[in-house]
Order: structure tokens, then C-alpha cells, then sequence
């Protein structure tokens, strides 16, 4: 799957922001808290077709029971924020493909 995040997350509403305003630390911390199963991938490593920037290693929340993964996603002038989208499985596979061991 392979889309524009900034146009999804502007055009839908199925998506959840569980934080904002935030730095990297923090998104973090959230994704462990809230996800079943944490993957770990390096800093420019694409999801869902966008580039993910932070401190690395970079977490990425899969609840595969509820069809979402958790990722931070970073706006320029706007900071950080923890964003809990839906996805298919497929894309839960590609994300297991980059992952790296933590």
C-alpha cells in the first residue's frame, strides 16, 4: 500500500492521534504502551509509502487484532505525534520485512 500519509490523514477520519506536539521520546513511549507487538526499523525506512524520521531505532505499534499499526509521524512546525492508523495485511508484512532487531 502505498499512498500520500499528509493527503490521508487530511482527507479520512479513520485514523486516531493518541499524541501531538510531541518529540520522538515521547511518541515512543506511546506506541510501546498502546501496541501488541513492537517492530523496530532504522530512520528513512518507508511506511505506508512515508518516510519515518526519529531517533533510531524507530518504534512501530502492530495490533493486528484491531487492523492498525502505530507510528510517529513528524510535520514540520508542528512536531511529532503518535498516529494509530488502519492497514492491511499486507503492509503489516512489509513492515516485518525492514524491521531490525532492537
Amino acid at each position: 500500500m502505498s499512498f500520500c500519509l499528509e493527503t490521508y490523514l487530511q482527507q479520512s477520519d479513520d485514523y486516531e492521534v493518541l499524541l501531538s506536539r510531541a518529540g520522538f521520546k515521547e511518541c515512543a513511549e506511546i506506541i510501546k504502551k498502546k501496541s501488541n507487538e513492537v517492530l523496530y526499523i532504522n530512520p528513512g525506512d518507508k511506511v505506508l509509502g512515508a518516510r519515518i524520521i526519529g531517533i533510531p531505532p524507530i518504534p512501530v505499534g502492530i495490533n493486528k487484532d484491531k487492523g492498525t499499526i502505530i507510528i510517529s509521524y513528524t510535520k514540520p512546525c508542528h512536531g511529532t505525534a503518535a498516529i494509530e492508523l488502519p492497514v492491511n495485511d499486507e503492509e503489516i508484512e512489509n513492515i516485518r520485512k525492514i524491521a531490525i532487531e532492537k
